[in-house]
């Protein structure tokens, strides 16, 4: 039996979207089940519906990497090396996420925040907020993924379970592309966390 939720895609709106990395085309999707209502938007390049798999990244939303450079984790690096690779590649797909925090959100964030600060790590941090240590869902970005009619991705990812959820969206994954950011001070232990509790493959950690 299939207990994984039936999801109501939406495009809501598209338009042009000059970027400093190059011409993207800018989608906003909406997703429905009957427990959620959840928000993406798509950043796409040239023409990735034929030829090779296209370059994709899913990248969940970091406010305080992607906005505010934070240096505790590499989500803003993650995000620039993709659209980078993208751009020099000339097609390509980022579908960008509103799973702030591992799925916890915004706030909950900053209270692990506090919880690092005093010893824990990131799994550790989560766990003592009562949450798991990855609530996130791929369920809309693998619909995305679909509505754009790619049969095969070339998949901008450390996570062997964003890899296994395209898979599971009926998308093949014809290569893992490795993203990974320099081991700055900063970031090493949550690196070190990401890659020993989590199973990210991660280089030089």
């Amino acid at each position: 039996m299939n207990d994984t939720p039936a999801l109501r895609l939406e495009k809501v709106a598209e338009a042009e979207f000059p970027t400093e990395f190059g011409l993207f085309r800018i989608y906003g999707f909406r997703g429905r089940t009957d427990q959620s209502n959840e928000e993406a938007v798509a950043l796409r390049m040239g023409d990735i519906a034929g030829g090779d798999a296209p370059l994709v990244r899913i990248h969940s939303q970091c406010l305080t990497g992607d906005v505010f450079h934070s240096l505790r984790c590499d989500c803003r690096a993650q995000l620039e090396i993709a659209l980078n690779r993208i751009a020099a590649a000339g097609r390509g797909l980022l579908i960008y996420e509103n799973q702030e925090g591992r799925g916890i959100g915004l706030l909950n964030k900053l209270r692990a925040y506090e919880l690092q600060d005093q010893g824990a790590d990131t799994v550790e941090a989560n766990q003592k907020l009562g949450f798991g240590s990855d609530l996130r869902s791929y369920l809309l970005p693998g619909a995305i993924l679909r509505w754009f009619g790619l049969k095969a991705v070339r998949l901008l990812s450390n996570n062997p379970e964003k890899v296994e959820a395209v898979e599971q969206a009926g998308v093949r994954v014809a290569e893992r592309v490795p993203i990974q950011a320099g081991v700055l001070d900063t970031r090493e232990a949550y690196l070190r966390t990401k890659k020993e509790k989590m199973g990210h493959l991660l280089e030089g950690v």
